[in-house]
């Protein structure tokens, strides 16, 4: 199905498209054609004017967005693997001309703390980091949502290992496979978003924060 979808895919500026050859060639985990096509379809229908995303890699997904956006928007990004930071630092100080993505650097728990003690608040949230701490993110997350933000969570199916029974996983899958099922349990029963989860790449969710979290 790829195959056949990439012919209608919007192509990548050329700088893109080699870094994503050289991410793919090097096995760092960046986001996949059929997430990339509905951020961009997301972004360009709400046009937010504050991003945020948990878990840059190497600031692939964060120079797409930027490409999806409007020049007046900007993007926050998280990462705390110091491999990965030297790769985005390059990578943002190449392609980010007009520095519209800021880097934050350190564990996503306590940046996402530290953003709600400035009073911070954003109106799209796209959630690709590690993933048996989605749940322990979501509560700073949804305080972090403007009323009506979007929050995108991508990789739930963990590779399709979500999908599957507990028992079918390896044994060292297990605690994730757990996790990720909680997570998205717990996703699907709050209030105070509303949210669909859709078989599209690795699996994600999109979820809406309802006007002023009341659940109206």
């Amino acid at each position: 199905m790829e195959v056949f979808l990439e012919k209608y895919r919007e192509p990548l500026p050329k700088p893109l498209e080699e870094l994503e050859r050289k991410a793919l060639s090097e096995d760092v985990p960046i986001i996949r054609s059929g997430t990339r096509d509905m951020l961009r379809f997301l972004l360009r229908e709400r046009k937010p004017k504050e991003v945020l995303e948990i878990g840059t890699a190497v600031g692939f997904s964060a120079l797409c967005m930027r490409e999806y956006l409007p020049k007046s928007s900007h993007i926050t990004t998280i990462e705390k693997v110091e491999m990965r930071l030297k790769e985005a630092r390059r990578n943002l100080e190449m392609l980010d001309e007009d520095d519209r993505i800021t880097l934050l650097e350190g564990d996503a728990a306590k940046v996402l703390k530290q953003l709600l003690i400035k009073g911070k608040s954003y109106d799209f949230i796209f959630m690709d980091a590690a993933k048996g701490q989605y749940l322990n993110f979501l509560p700073d997350v949804i305080a972090l949502m403007a009323d009506d933000a979007m929050l995108v969570s991508d990789n739930i199916f963990h590779d399709g290992d979500v999908l599957e029974s507990r028992y079918a996983v390896l044994r060292r899958d297990r605690t994730i496979h757990g996790r990720m099922r909680e997570y998205l349990q717990v996703l699907c029963e709050k209030e105070e978003l509303e949210t669909i989860c859709l078989p599209i790449a690795d699996g994600m969710t999109i979820s809406t924060k309802k006007g002023n979290g009341k659940g109206e």
